[in-house]
């Protein structure tokens, strides 16, 4: 019964919030975000994500996409980062501030099911040690595409220092949508502004040879426990580029 409560307080909430926005409206980047803000009126400090709609087909490899990109004001959500190294590639990472660095004992541990991790990042000499977790671990496993997988300590260093400092993967799924956070609640809109500035920008910059016609469809903007708000796509795009 308390669950049925709840439930329906929070749909009473989420109608409310969704009664501001007009859904046939596309708006202007400014506002949304104006919009977005005034709808995170729950207890904790919600994500803002933007969602994409792409204009490729997710059946054709070569539209797959795919990417990481820095986004300039971090997530504001600290990530735990575990290596897999050995040697100078783990003092380059634990220097650069990974949660936890280890060779075969963290493998044996999370092979037993210890998964205190947000991110699993590897040096490329332990890719064989690392690769019996493949079915265990799946999407998680280290990736050269996610930028995840490390050749020298220099590069280990530069992964990790970007993945605490906020640094995102976006990948299309299987409706060619991307599903991003770019800040939270608290943000100031010109932080939101930019990072999500610098993730259309990426986005653009990873659009596949293959693509035809229109690449980016559709933008919404929304709170973790709030609606969606469709931004006017060109106008938001021109303001990532200038």
């Amino acid at each position: 019964m308390l669950w049925v409560n709840v439930m329906g307080k929070s749909s009473k909430r989420f109608a409310a919030l969704a009664e501001k926005l007009d859904r046939e409206q596309r708006y202007p980047l400014d506002r949304a975000l104006d919009l977005v803000k005034e709808c995170a009126t729950a207890k904790f400090d919600e994500t803002i994500e933007v969602a994409i709609q792409l204009g490729v087909n997710p059946g054709k490899g070569e539209e797959t996409v795919r990417g990481t990109v820095s986004l300039p004001h971090g997530t504001g959500r600290t990530r735990r980062v575990v290596v897999f190294a050995k040697g100078e590639a783990a003092t380059a990472a634990e220097e650069a501030g990974a949660d936890r660095v280890g060779g075969e004992e963290l493998v044996e541990e999370i092979d037993k099911g210890w998964d205190e991790f947000d991110i699993l990042v590897a040096a490329a000499d332990m890719m064989r040690t690392v690769g019996r977790l493949g079915k265990k671990l799946g999407p998680r496993m280290p990736n050269k595409k996610a930028g995840t997988i490390a050749v020298t300590p220099e590069e280990m260093q530069r992964v990790v220092k970007e993945l605490k400092a906020g640094r995102v993967e976006f990948k299309m799924d299987r409706q060619a949508g991307l599903h991003v956070p770019i800040g939270r609640a608290s943000f100031d809109k010109q932080q939101l502004e930019e990072n999500l500035g610098v993730l259309l920008d990426a986005i653009v910059r990873a659009r596949p040879a293959a693509a035809k016609g229109r690449y980016i469809v559709s933008i919404a903007l929304s709170s973790t426990m709030g609606p969606g708000i469709m931004l006017d796509v060109d106008e938001a795009l021109t303001r990532a580029a200038a």
